[in-house]
């Protein structure tokens, strides 16, 4: 039996992160009750740092509240950047230098778990995400090949002269016409 080596692109690394977040952010008028909170335009890239996996990104996060005893409510923004860090195992000593993609996934959607209204009036919240990674990039393998092919088998129609002859005799010649008006 004989050998060859290929190249293929294959996944040699891969990794997931859990992410728990703190954040305070102080509104214009102090709440009186947090009505809700919602993640937003989640954007995100992957890269190569040294032996390590970065992933930039942002994402906005929206509170509504009420404030003046619960009479009025308003939204306020923030938006939010971070830069995460991942130490990936690296599958069968492959070589990161080489040209390689970074496939950045997200497992859990950042989403807002806990909010809380602080004694100064700013509101006091927790984010959490999961965010999977992979690096592809180029691996040899080995592959047995055959040398001789096997035969190619012959594929017949069932189609003879009586089929064929059925068809011509039951083709309407005029239908376009028919059926123009």
């Amino acid at each position: 039996m004989a050998f060859k080596e290929i190249v293929t692109k294959a996944v040699i690394g891969k990794g997931k992160k859990y992410f728990k977040n703190n954040y305070t952010i102080t509104p214009e008028a102090t709440p009186t009750t947090v009505l809700g909170c919602w993640v937003i335009n989640h954007k995100f890239k992957g890269y190569k740092s040294g032996d390590k996996i970065g992933v930039d990104g942002s994402y906005d996060v929206n509170i509504w509240y009420s404030y003046e005893n619960d009479s009025k409510t308003t939204v306020v923004n923030k938006k939010i950047d971070y830069n995460d860090l991942f130490n990936l195992k690296i599958k069968d000593n492959a070589d990161l230098s080489s040209d390689t993609d970074i496939i950045v996934r997200v497992l859990k959607q950042p989403n807002c778990t806990k909010v809380n209204i602080l004694d100064d009036g700013s509101i006091n919240f927790d984010i959490e995400k999961e965010l999977g990674v992979e690096i592809v990039g180029e691996k040899k393998m080995k592959i047995s090949i055959e040398d001789d092919e096997e035969p190619w088998d012959i594929i017949e129609d069932d189609v003879d002269d009586d089929i064929l002859k059925e068809i011509d005799d039951n083709v309407n010649t005029d239908y376009i016409d028919e059926n123009a008006s």
